[in-house]
């Protein structure tokens, strides 16, 4: 075997053996199952990436990156992973195109949580076959494929604009978590894919089962296996007659090359990643703008601003934590740190998008600040395939949600909205408003 062979075979076989460390996820399911709580069992010091202090990473993030932006992160079950908080050697990790593994699809069988289920999407995947599915995925993402879209989200915004207001006139309570920041990304992915008019309401319903965390590990994973279920459904029925959406697309342009699993997992995919962190973001954003009127004035009667204001609000908030963690594959240096194979890395997006290396005053948000290159859809391979779409629906909703409500109100105390402690999507689970 030649040399570089070696050195791959070396370095998954250590990827690999990182596998014994997370049989330990049997373990939290069986605590899941029995009512137990697992984060229980996670020491406090492995979460601080995921918690936050309001809407900012907690001083501790901010301490670590000042500290060193590489630094030895330690995790349960004897795991060894180093924590990555600089901009600089963030965009570093995230680029390379070597070295690093995030397929946890094996580990994740091997763990016996959601059985062999493998998770689907591009971020579990490694070259060569990432590669191949991504190439398949892009053309869909491109702008002029996407303008399409852009009149369908706009009457998506106007229709939950137009069930809001009904809602307010009944005399009942508006939440734009669920009326507003779920329903837009839900509806837009369901335009994307191609999911049938009758099926929406079936659709949306297994799309927000699968992000309620309190329900239990074993139950989310559960969720997965029946929204997976339902697109292998859809798949068939779409093989049987293409649409116009993207299921429709690869099927007639790439039926042979992907079977319905694969499919399936892509829409999966696709959903997982462009639902969560769309709503957060709908709907954190929603706090900042009614925290400051003078930011509401902008955005609801500058529309050249919307623009400047969605970059700033994507870098300020983050609301994907971490990136995909990666095992290393071969021994490197990252920010002058030494990584072994078979280490893992964690890379803290929102640490990485507040480095005053990045935009000076990092922790103060500025809607007209230039935008800069943060990492709110991370870089390299794995950046978020959907990040125009993403920002369609941003720049869309926000301006609309203004001039149609411009007396809006949140109709409780920011002190005491529910923000989640530790996820790795930030978010809010509720936001009661008066319109």
């Amino acid at each position: 075997m030649s040399r570089t062979g070696t050195a791959l075979t070396r370095g998954l076989d250590a990827v690999r053996s990182r596998a014994t460390g997370f049989v330990a996820r049997q373990y939290l399911a069986w605590r899941s199952r029995r009512g137990l709580d697992p984060m229980s069992l996670i020491p406090d010091y492995a979460l601080m990436p995921l918690r936050r202090d309001g809407l900012d990473p907690v001083p501790e993030l901010r301490e670590a990156r000042e500290d060193h932006p590489v630094r030895d992160f330690p995790l349960p079950f004897g795991v060894k992973a180093w924590l990555v908080t600089g901009h600089e050697e963030a965009r570093e990790v995230l680029g390379r195109t070597h070295g690093f593994s995030t397929d946890f699809g094996h580990l994740v069988g091997r763990a016996g949580i959601g059985g062999s289920q493998n998770p689907g999407g591009l971020g579990f995947k490694d070259p060569p076959e990432h590669t191949r599915l991504r190439r398949l995925l892009t053309p869909e993402f491109t702008g002029r494929r996407l303008s399409r879209l852009g009149p369908r989200i706009t009457g998506i915004v106007d229709d939950r604009l137009d069930v809001m207001a009904a809602m307010a006139a009944r005399g009942e309570e508006v939440d734009l978590v669920r009326d507003f920041a779920t329903p837009i990304p839900a509806l837009t992915i369901c335009e994307l894919l191609g999911i049938p008019y009758d099926e929406r309401d079936e659709f949306q319903a297994l799309s927000t089962a699968r992000f309620d965390l309190l329900s239990g590990a074993t139950a989310v994973f559960d969720k997965i296996s029946e929204s997976l279920v339902y697109l292998r459904g859809v798949v068939e029925r779409q093989r049987a007659e293409p649409g116009e959406g993207l299921l429709g697309m690869l099927i007639r342009e790439h039926g042979d090359e992907l079977d319905t699993d694969e499919l399936a997992e892509l829409a999966d995919g696709l959903l997982t990643g462009g639902l969560e962190t769309s709503a957060s973001m709908l709907a954190l954003g929603s706090v900042i703008v009614l925290r400051d009127p003078e930011v509401a004035r902008m955005v609801r009667d500058e529309p050249d601003s919307v623009h400047g204001f969605v970059e700033e609000l994507l870098r300020y908030l983050t609301v994907v934590q971490l990136a995909f963690p990666r095992f290393a594959t071969e021994d490197m240096t990252i920010g002058g740190v030494d990584i072994a194979v078979g280490d893992g890395v964690l890379v803290s997006l929102s640490g990485a998008d507040r480095d005053p290396r990045l935009t000076p005053d990092p922790e103060i948000f500025d809607p007209r600040r230039p935008p800069s290159p943060h990492l709110a859809f991370g870089h390299g391979i794995h950046r978020c395939i959907g990040a125009e779409l993403a920002r369609m629906e941003l720049r869309t909703a926000y301006p609309a949600l203004l001039r149609r409500f411009p007396e809006l109100r949140m109709a409780v105390d920011e002190r005491t909205l529910p923000l989640r402690g530790t996820s790795m999507v930030y978010g809010v689970d509720a936001l009661p408003v008066t319109l």
